[in-house]
């Protein structure tokens, strides 16, 4: 530039060095006008995005998306106050961060708020998107259904929008390409590339763990096969085992093994040490021979697995677990027990983060309008859905954390992956069957048919949730975003015998694998006889840890009889033979 002023581009080295001419104020001051005017426009335009192709829920009928942007009456005041501290920034009113803002991981980088330019595109975007946000709440003609969709896209859109997620405006990724010579650059594409053959966004260094060599590796045989189930027998550890054993049924949306990643973090594992005898059924993941597979068939086959445990065994009953839907689906189960006059079959039911009532079912319930089953129903091939749909609608659920962050570290900063065994199965994804997974998108979710007596039959029997008389143990993850707590929470309304709630700190999964060794996170208890989540929250009291001990002491006070791990107790010496080695077959399917 003119007069031999430093003509480094902001955000290089050596920016900030020497004085900026009338031709450089000129030239940013265009540059960043426009930036903001771009993110504006884009918000218009994504406001009007209205195709039911779109992952997205669309916009409702007659909506107008101005408002959007203008409904904050100190929306330019705020936008005035940025171009004042770009300017003149001794003398402007200092940008305050909400403590959310201030916790933003995507701008920990010291760039974004020690050179300029950077500080200035961090703050717009703050400022645009938190306006963006506020504006859905100010859109006229619309029902707290189509609003709540509404907010559920814009802030699927201000998070893909963020500036960290792009070379240009991300500052740790420009710098890294400097340092490397461009071999940062070559790196993310070589990520990006992959990830778009594989059709999976990848989270974690793929080669670093192995279904039965560093996860999945407690050990145990395979007992019994269906077309759609294995069922795994773990071997005792304790030369005596509670006479009532444990059976698991695991979400078949993802694999079992969840339950037993590595050793340390295995409740599987911890289980068998506490002198369970225990099962967990492995689903087999979904392919074109289960294309007829309905609702129906996964309560059969928790119905019978429980009675091949109980006559394997010689058990007049087992204690049952269900996780996410395998738990809604347990709760179908004990309503066909109980009307067939057979509740005494399962001594006991636990539901990890379960729901039965989705009248406050959270964020999915935006992927169960019309539109959006039919988008569903259209991606289905030869009667299944491929997981991998179904791993991107969980990731659009945290977004930030799980998509935009691996932008990213591992697109833009052309970082390695780092092994994590969660992530590693959050990635090994299954299939479903399609027509089991359109009933249960529009039965429970839309229609929210499970907890309305004789709305629902299942093997021919009316469902009424208030016939369960089953001791229940109810456990819910304070930071759930796929099966929020006050979601988890509705099944006390509808089951009548007794039911201990725990309330366990983080979500949907961190709140479920807590081992105590970890000394990890808390939960929180209430004996006492209240109605709401908020009641029972102001007078729980909270525990430090996990709260798998809790569970295990309440399991004990249901039956504390105990027999010789011998005989039918070690996996297949009893009258069902070994099938397969634990983790079994159908967990390495694709």
């Amino acid at each position: 530039m003119a007069d031999g002023s430093d003509t480094t581009a902001p955000g290089a080295e050596g920016a900030g060095k020497g004085i900026p001419t009338l031709e450089d104020m000129q030239h940013w001051t265009w540059v960043l006008g426009r930036a903001q005017q771009m993110m504006l426009e884009a918000g218009v335009e994504a406001a009007k995005i209205t195709s039911p192709a779109t992952i997205l829920p669309s916009a409702p009928a007659g909506f107008d998306p101005i408002p959007m942007l203008q409904a904050s009456a100190d929306f330019w005041g705020d936008t005035i106050k940025l171009w004042q501290r770009f300017l003149d920034p001794e003398h402007a009113e200092p940008f305050r961060e909400t403590p959310e803002q201030a916790r933003d991981k995507r701008f920990k980088a010291p760039e974004w708020r020690e050179q300029p330019v950077f500080d200035f595109i961090r703050q717009s975007y703050l400022t645009v998107a938190d306006h963006l946000l506020k504006g859905v709440d100010a859109v006229e003609g619309v029902d707290d259904r189509q609003r709540e969709q509404l907010r559920f896209a814009t802030r699927g859109f201000v998070d893909a929008m963020s500036p960290s997620n792009f070379a240009a405006t991300n500052p740790q990724a420009l710098k890294r390409i400097i340092e490397t010579r461009g071999e940062s650059l070559l790196k993310g594409l070589e990520n990006m590339l992959a990830d778009l053959q594989r059709g999976q966004l990848t989270h974690t260094d793929r080669a670093a763990f192995e279904v039965g060599r560093n996860i999945a590796t407690t050990p145990g045989k395979v007992v019994y096969r269906t077309r759609l189930y294995e069922l795994i027998h773990y071997t005792p550890t304790t030369p005596e085992v509670l006479a009532t054993p444990l059976i698991i049924f695991p979400p078949w949306i993802n694999r079992f093994y969840i339950l037993d990643l590595t050793p340390e973090k295995s409740f599987i594992a911890w289980a068998v040490a506490q002198g369970l005898s225990v099962f967990v059924v492995s689903w087999k993941s979904a392919d074109a021979s289960l294309a007829d597979v309905r609702w129906d068939d996964y309560v059969a086959a928790q119905l019978e697995a429980i009675d091949v445990v109980r006559e394997l065994l010689d058990a007049a009953s087992v204690h049952a677990i269900g996780y996410c839907v395998a738990g809604t689906t347990l709760a179908a189960t004990l309503a066909v027990l109980a009307a067939r006059e057979e509740a005494d079959n399962v001594a006991s039911a636990t539901f990890f983060t379960a729901q039965v009532d989705f009248a406050h079912a959270g964020d999915l319930r935006h992927f169960v309008d019309d539109d959006q089953l039919a988008m569903i129903r259209s991606l289905a091939t030869d009667g299944f859905l491929d997981g991998r749909y179904m791993a991107a609608t969980f990731n659009l659920l945290r977004g930030r954390d799980l998509i935009w962050n691996y932008v990213s570290n591992n697109y833009l900063l052309g970082e390695e992956y780092a092994p994590f065994d969660l992530l590693h199965w959050n990635g090994d994804v299954t299939n479903l069957p399609a027509a089991w997974h359109q009933s249960y998108l529009a039965d429970l979710y839309r229609d929210n048919k499970l907890v309305v007596p004789g709305a629902l039959s299942v093997l021919g029997v009316p469902i009424d949730l208030t016939q369960v008389a089953t001791p229940v143990y109810v456990q819910a993850g304070r930071e759930d975003h796929i099966a929020p707590a006050e979601s988890v929470w509705k099944i006390t309304h509808h089951f009548t015998g007794p039911l201990r709630f725990v309330l366990a700190g983080s979500g949907h999964i961190a709140g479920v694998v807590n081992p105590p060794a970890a000394g990890k996170y808390q939960y929180w208890t209430n004996d006492a006889d209240v109605s709401s989540l908020d009641a029972f929250v102001a007078g729980a009291s909270e525990t430090k840890g996990s709260w798998w001990p809790d569970w295990i002491s309440w399991i004990r006070r249901i039956g504390a009889g105990r027999v010789p791990a011998t005989g039918a107790r070690m996996p297949g010496e009893g009258s069902l033979p070994a099938l397969a080695d634990a983790p079994g077959t159908y967990v390495r399917a694709r």
